[in-house]
């Protein structure tokens, strides 16, 4: 089954780290709470929280990413990885995420897509726009 879904991303948590082995380059870890902008109710009902916790190795703001997700829904939870890539210019992350394990009515679910993260309106906040398949 395809499915979209977009989340407006709040940063809650950001640690940075400078390397000094060029300039601007910094490892971040960084937590983000979402709330839907669009999805699709499913069998899992309505919307509960998102929260994800990101790893960012970049240089002059670009580089590669990677990160877990859980979102909970009224009847059960689904966990995602994904990695990415972050363009500094453009301020877009591109990448893919699998899911690795679900709980309640998402206990079998398997599930892979794309996604990418555009700045949000606000300082710290973004916008995640995801696709993919789902099998139950």
């Amino acid at each position: 089954m395809l499915r979209k879904a977009t989340y407006k991303l709040r940063v809650t948590r950001r640690e940075s780290l400078h390397v000094h082995d060029e300039f601007d380059h910094q490892l971040m870890l960084v937590e983000l709470e979402g709330t839907p902008l669009h999805y699709e109710v499913g069998v899992a009902g309505e919307f509960v929280s998102r929260r994800s916790v990101n790893f960012h190795d970049r240089t002059a703001g670009s580089g590669h990413m990677q990160g877990y997700a859980v979102t909970n829904f009224q009847y059960g939870s689904v966990y995602s990885k994904f990695e990415g890539d972050r363009d500094g210019k453009s301020k877009l992350t591109t990448g893919t995420w699998e899911t690795y394990k679900g709980t309640g009515k998402l206990d079998n679910i398997k599930g892979k897509g794309t996604f990418k993260v555009t700045s949000g309106d606000q300082p710290g906040e973004f916008v995640l726009d995801m696709e993919g398949k789902y099998e139950l």
